[in-house]
């Protein structure tokens, strides 16, 4: 049984415990279930209520984002009926009104709308880099899994572009998944359209992410692989796959293939063959798109890592969970290790996922600076 398989048992399982525990709980609000026939059981109404909400999520809001809503609810009002089952054991208080039930339904709806902004707006972070290097100085912004058409689409993006154009960017770097599974050939091309129209001093450099890898085809999303490369070099964006590129007389950009490129047969070079004959005293900037390699990186003497993948956690508690078990060498934020910078990005959009709980959507500013 594969992880995703199981996943899907997962979610299946919890929501009918999940159903049936709503169900029992708002039973206590009898005054709402009047609308039911008096023969139907106030547990059966109730239950009946939230099956009724519930699929109207998955049909407003696809399976998996209606099944994360409702585990937050479910979360929340548990802890709510445990706060207040210890109020009433320390108080001796009996109220009439279901206080507890009606405090989870509030902070349920405020958590999951502020989940749904976290995805949907768009941050602006700042990172300063300083080297020993004299290499000066180097303004980069760092744009990761967009999966165009998901959060917004391609002609939106060129909103965000307009906001990465304010910081007068000496070079875009695009971290992979530029684009997702399910991406249209349209939302590509004018995703693509929007990102040309960036001026910066040295260009846009990109790397590719497992989702714009996709197995899926032309026939799902009306573009291929090739094709995807191609569209993006004809606008001037510079895919680099395990290849490295000169700017100036001060700095490479080391472009890596995707992490998931040796489970799909296809070679991955070394870290440490891309920078065999560099000139070291050169500023090496790395791109690349999962945040798995870091012990062959710093090993390398590579000066900075830019990564996304990770969504950073994207929800919570998962995000926790997910760095504990060491599924990535990091899920958000800067980390140094020796002589080498990490950079995370929790990604500027969502893939199939509306909300963030444990995150924001982003993009990255980051300032090389020579100490």
């Amino acid at each position: 049984m594969s992880f995703w398989q199981l996943l899907e048992i997962s979610m299946i399982v919890f929501s009918v415990l999940g159903v049936a525990y709503l169900g029992w709980r708002i039973g206590q609000f009898g005054i709402w279930l009047r609308m039911f026939p008096v023969k139907v059981r106030r547990l059966s109404a109730a239950i009946l209520l939230v099956v009724v909400i519930l699929f109207a999520a998955i049909y407003l809001l696809g399976f998996m984002n209606a099944v994360i809503a409702l585990f937050y609810v479910v979360l929340i009002w548990a802890g709510c009926d445990g706060l207040w089952w210890l109020i009433q054991k320390l108080s001796n208080l009996k109220p009439k009104a279901y206080y507890a039930g009606q405090a989870a339904m509030v902070l349920s709806l405020i958590y999951l709308v502020n989940g749904w902004y976290q995805a949907h707006h768009v941050a602006e972070v700042e990172y300063v880099i300083e080297t020993p290097k004299k290499v000066g100085n180097l303004r980069i912004v760092m744009l990761a899994d967009a999966h165009i058409g998901t959060t917004f689409s391609g002609a939106e993006l060129a909103r965000h572009v307009k906001q990465m154009q304010k910081y007068k960017p000496d070079m875009l770097v695009i971290v992979g998944d530029l684009v997702d599974n399910s991406t249209s050939r349209d939302e590509l091309l004018s995703g693509l359209d929007a990102l040309a129209k960036l001026k910066t001093t040295y260009g846009i450099y990109a790397v590719l992410g497992n989702h714009d890898i996709s197995s899926n085809g032309v026939a799902f999303r009306g573009f291929s692989n090739d094709d995807l490369v191609a569209e993006m070099q004809k606008r001037g964006i510079k895919v680099l796959q395990d290849e490295v590129q000169a700017i100036g007389n001060e700095f490479y950009v080391i472009g890596r293939k995707d992490a998931y490129e040796p489970r799909r047969g296809r070679s991955r070079k070394k870290m440490a063959d891309l920078v065999n004959g560099l000139d070291k005293a050169k500023f090496m900037l790395v791109l690349d798109h999962q945040p798995s390699d870091y012990a062959k990186q710093a090993e390398a003497k590579v000066d900075l890592v830019l990564s996304g993948h990770t969504h950073g956690g994207q929800l919570f508690p998962f995000n926790y969970v997910s760095q504990w078990a060491g599924m990535n060498d990091r899920i958000y934020g800067h980390e140094k290790r020796q002589d080498t910078d990490f950079i995370v990005t929790s990604g500027i959009s969502d893939w199939e996922l509306k909300f963030k709980t444990g995150c924001q959507s982003e993009f990255v500013v980051v300032d090389i600076k020579s100490e």
